[in-house]
């Protein structure tokens, strides 16, 4: 790691709490040189001079350092195992699931979730916890517009029902939007909540080191309830799942022994 480029994650890490020393270096090192190298920076030192001087460019940077990909229903055969087999073993546990989408971007994800529970019980009595470490992201998320790259997925009577066509893109249902409440959180350095029926935490672990993913996952069982699940993305299978106390319940769905 040079010099210049230590530097610069410790001054990251004292301005806004992220250790980008968690993340894979070469990954992050190099999205980040590409994008000080696009707006005409040479060292990681004057780009960080110019990052903590322009919001616009701090915000681009949270973006860019975050990852932002995602769309309804991703991966939809999973989805289907949450509904058919997942879903109904919890809500026979506890008709009032506590429910969690980590590192939510912006929004499908706990949205999708929502509207699969709309099957099970009224929206108005559903209540999803969803997170995310960049504030931008999350005022987006709150907005709820799309474009139709992300609603390839959605099955043609859910997008009828529960989003509106505009001019450039959908909008996603008030009744939807009411069943999400987004908060800002940094997986790696907050506290987690307890006693979770489901934790949705999805293409996102790819991106950490090795000694990041195995503190999350202890995290994460000891935010689940005994039985409770953590559905994981399609990259990201666990291995050694038992010393986190989780069991395999179906393919990416971790469930929390007893």
């Amino acid at each position: 790691m040079t010099a210049d480029y230590q530097q610069f994650i410790m001054q990251i890490k004292k301005k806004t709490g992220i250790d980008l020393a968690l993340y894979k270096e070469a990954q992050m090192k190099r999205r980040l040189e590409s994008l000080r190298d696009k707006r005409g920076y040479s060292t990681f030192l004057s780009y960080y001079q110019a990052l903590a001087a322009d919001s616009s460019l701090f915000h681009e940077f949270l973006e860019r350092m975050t990852i932002n990909v995602s769309e309804f229903y991703r991966n939809k055969k999973r989805w289907e195992v949450l509904e058919e087999k997942i879903l109904p073993r919890l809500l026979a546990e506890n008709s009032k699931p506590k429910l969690w989408s980590a590192a939510c971007s912006t929004g499908e994800e706990p949205y999708t979730l929502a509207m699969i529970m709309a099957s099970f019980m009224p929206l108005s009595e559903v209540s999803i916890l969803a997170t995310d470490l960049d504030k931008e992201i999350l005022k987006r998320a709150q907005v709820g517009f799309y474009t139709d790259r992300s609603l390839k997925e959605v099955p043609p009577g859910v997008l009828s029902r529960y989003f509106t066509k505009e001019l450039m893109g959908y909008k996603v249902s008030d009744q939807v939007k009411r069943a999400v409440t987004f908060k800002q959180q940094n997986l790696l350095s907050d506290s987690f909540g307890t006693q979770y029926d489901l934790i949705i935490c999805r293409n996102v672990m790819i991106y950490f080191t090795e000694e990041a993913k195995h503190e999350l996952y202890q995290k994460f069982s000891q935010a689940l309830r005994p039985g409770g699940v953590l559905f994981v993305g399609s990259t990201e299978q666990i291995f050694h799942a038992d010393q986190y106390h989780f069991e395999t319940e179906d393919t990416f769905f971790y469930k929390k022994k007893g």
